[in-house]
């Protein structure tokens, strides 16, 4: 039982510092979020093509090493 109380402690004092530390954040304006989710998106594009190019490259450079 007491093992139980312990650990019921511990979860309230970390949902307790929890709540502090989530007042001290500056959470971004619609606005910001929107165009950080845009930059985001758009280097994932980027990388994803990139990423496309050098695979199919590889593929054939295997298939003509390998016959």
């Amino acid at each position: 039982m007491e093992k139980i109380k312990l650990m019921i402690s511990r979860i309230k004092r970390f949902l307790r510092e929890a709540k502090v530390e989530l007042r001290k954040v500056t959470w971004p304006t619609p606005k910001e979020a929107l165009a950080s989710t845009s930059v985001v998106i758009v280097v994932v594009i980027i990388v994803s093509l990139f990423l496309g190019v050098v695979d199919l490259g590889l593929t054939k450079i295997i298939r003509l090493v390998l016959g």
